[in-house]
């Protein structure tokens, strides 16, 4: 899949600079959320949007998800499925390269999981989240977890969205949706001068509601 070279560039880099990127563990959002629902969201399909390495895919897989792991970098791919592997779940995680704004993945998940999918490049990051939200079926779940804040050594940052102007930008069908989940939760993280510092994350978790037979089955997503 072509991808805005600018943008895979850039990730590429980012992933091919260190040998690991991330810690391998699962963002603890996702497993908070997931572990709440366990008796009400049976495993099923699962679209995980910005993979990275594959912790989240690989945790998912362990529990029972067939899951789709996307990324612009080759790199970050081929670590995904080589977690998969090692952890023994390789048969349910898939990897594909999409860019998500040109190329977004086709059909429709139980559940859809956006983890910090923000970028320091120009991103349609409310158009992608749409398209996201237009792949949950019925039933299924939408999770969508980003920076709220920024790390104490940052300096220079944008303005980071609230959990609800987030929702508000989904623009989600009245009366389709339920609302799990929507707010801001604190964690403490580590920066490179070796102090510990607090930083907020925005949690929207959506419940998809309706029959699947209202609901228009999306092929492959082209945006121009």
């Amino acid at each position: 899949m072509t991808a805005d070279v600018g943008t895979e560039q850039f990730w590429e880099g980012h992933y091919r600079s260190r040998e690991r990127v991330w810690s391998g563990q699962v963002n603890a959002a996702l497993a908070d959320v997931l572990t709440g629902l366990d008796a009400d969201l049976p495993a099923g399909t699962a679209l995980d949007l910005g993979c990275g390495e594959g912790a989240d895919a690989v945790w998912l897989a362990r529990r029972g998800w067939r899951v789709r792991a996307v990324d612009v970098s080759p790199t970050a791919l081929a670590r995904a499925a080589a977690h998969a592997t090692e952890a023994g779940v390789g048969h349910l995680v898939e990897v594909a390269r999409h860019d998500l704004e040109s190329s977004f993945p086709d059909g429709r998940f139980d559940l859809v999981s956006a983890q910090y999918l923000q970028s320091p490049l120009d991103f349609a990051r409310h158009r992608v989240l749409r398209l996201a939200a237009e792949s949950v079926a019925p039933g299924g779940l939408l999770l969508i977890v980003e920076h709220a804040s920024a790390p104490g050594h940052h300096v220079d940052h944008p303005r980071f969205p609230t959990p609800e102007e987030t929702l508000t930008g989904l623009e989600l069908a009245p009366g389709e949706w339920a609302r799990h989940r929507v707010d801001a939760v604190r964690r403490t993280v580590p920066v490179p001068s070796g102090e510990i510092v607090t930083v907020t994350d925005s949690v929207i978790a959506m419940r998809r509601r309706g029959d699947p037979a209202d609901i228009v089955v999306p092929t492959q997503h082209l945006v121009s």
